[in-house]
């Protein structure tokens, strides 16, 4: 798929995979819409790139179609799903004070699998309904797990279950969407450079990188966002999840 001129939608793409991402797209020549709960980091973004602010909750249906409208009446429909929003919480199941509050697990589950579905479910219906482009392409979404998806660490149990879900969504998702000529995958990132990382010690940011096989280091918001682009051009990528991690495989802790 070409992506110049295509209207674009990313969401969490105030900061961090999902900005590095926006700016990549815009850059090719996409119209992006830019969708993150926050709203002046939204704002900050699509300035940036000439794009369209969507601020909103992803898990939430009618904010999200909302969102979809103004996107589709600014920039034609939707072409490109990029779904970055996330949220992490690092809790044991049992700890010191007893069962983790499942209100915790949750509110993960609710922002990363069921936010993520909804964008899914929105950008579907809307992509179907539009003229193919070559190949009888009419979209691509794509997803974001994470390397926790298959190797949980002690504490990553709630955000482990959100993502391996995406994991799971993908080939089913893609496997119905097919016969709109819509594609789907998931991008695995593993230790990646994010504001999250930003705030830890230089020498613990240090020690993760160097646990990583090779390039030994962190991997860079611009390497996912590249990720992305191919996805998008790559016609024959369909129904995969897609591991972004220097083969790193996480330790029990």
């Amino acid at each position: 798929m070409n992506i110049n001129g295509l209207g674009v939608i990313v969401t969490g793409g105030g900061s961090g995979l999902g900005a590095a991402t926006a700016e990549k797209l815009a850059g090719l020549g996409a119209k992006v819409g830019v969708v993150d709960l926050n709203a002046g980091a939204a704002e900050a973004v699509a300035g940036r790139i000439g794009g369209l602010a969507l601020p909103g909750d992803v898990a939430d249906a009618s904010a999200m179609e909302s969102a979809f409208a103004a996107a589709r009446a600014a920039h034609g429909p939707c072409r490109v799903l990029v779904n970055c929003a996330g949220i992490g919480v690092a809790k044991r199941v049992v700890g010191r004070d007893g069962a983790m509050p499942l209100g915790d697990f949750e509110r993960v589950i609710r922002v990363n699998l069921v936010g993520t579905f909804n964008m899914m479910r929105l950008a579907g219906a809307e992509m179907s309904k539009a003229e193919p482009l070559a190949d009888g392409e009419r979209g691509v979404i794509i997803s974001t797990a994470s390397v926790a998806a298959f190797e949980g660490q002690v504490g990553q149990a709630a955000y482990a279950a959100s993502k391996g879900g995406i994991a799971a969504l993908t080939l089913p998702v893609a496997r119905e969407l097919a016969n709109f000529g819509i594609r789907v995958l998931t991008i695995a990132p593993g230790l990646f450079f994010t504001p999250l990382m930003e705030t830890l010690p230089p020498e613990v940011q240090k020690s993760l990188g160097a646990s990583i096989p090779f390039p030994s280091r962190l991997g860079g918001a611009a390497e996912y966002a590249s990720l992305v682009q191919h996805m998008v051009e790559n016609v024959y990528l369909n129904g995969e999840t897609v591991r972004l991690d220097g083969a790193l495989r996480l330790p029990p802790k």
